[in-house]
């Protein structure tokens, strides 16, 4: 399956849920949406670093595909940009970590000029309010269920590059 294919499931929820939560007139209701977009958002990220990593173990090699599915396969919600970077990528050498930072900071500065946001920031967010809603069971207070998707979509971007550098 390729890393993409995953993020169908939290699109759907959400193409789902807009219209309703459109509809809503409180918008403290509507908010409480917003923890069921961060988890579907973490999950499907989670899926997504997942293939992407296995993946690219299996191509290098068979035994080391073997060791990333396995070792790969409990991050639950451990998925943070600077995990990413400092663990992670790390695990499979410097060469990739230099390619993935460099990879995110441009996008990072394209974004910032085209849409005056960071998806730096946006990945991390949803993140650390799909932990709250999850772990804590806290409505994120500072996050509308538009800005939860926004942020989604924004760390979608995160992803994007973790894939364009982890190739042969």
């Amino acid at each position: 399956m390729a890393y993409a294919d995953h993020f169908k499931l939290a699109d759907d929820l959400i193409a789902h849920l807009t219209p309703a939560v459109a509809g809503i007139a409180d918008p403290f209701i509507a908010s409480r949406y917003s923890g069921f977009v961060a988890v579907a958002a973490v999950t499907v990220y989670e899926l997504a670093v997942k293939e992407i990593l296995c993946t690219f173990g299996e191509s290098k090699h068979a035994v080391l595909g073997n060791f990333t599915r396995k070792y790969f396969d409990r991050i639950n919600g451990r998925i943070k940009y600077r995990v990413l970077h400092e663990e992670y990528v790390l695990s499979f050498g410097d060469k990739y970590v230099q390619r993935f930072k460099k990879i995110v900071t441009k996008r990072e500065k394209e974004i910032l000029i085209a849409k005056r946001k960071s998806i730096l920031t946006s990945y991390d967010n949803i993140i650390t309010w799909r932990n709250l809603f999850a772990h804590e069971g806290q409505i994120p207070t500072n996050a509308t269920y538009a800005e939860a998707v926004d942020a989604y979509e924004m760390g979608k971007e995160v992803i994007e590059c973790l894939a364009s550098s982890m190739k042969r």
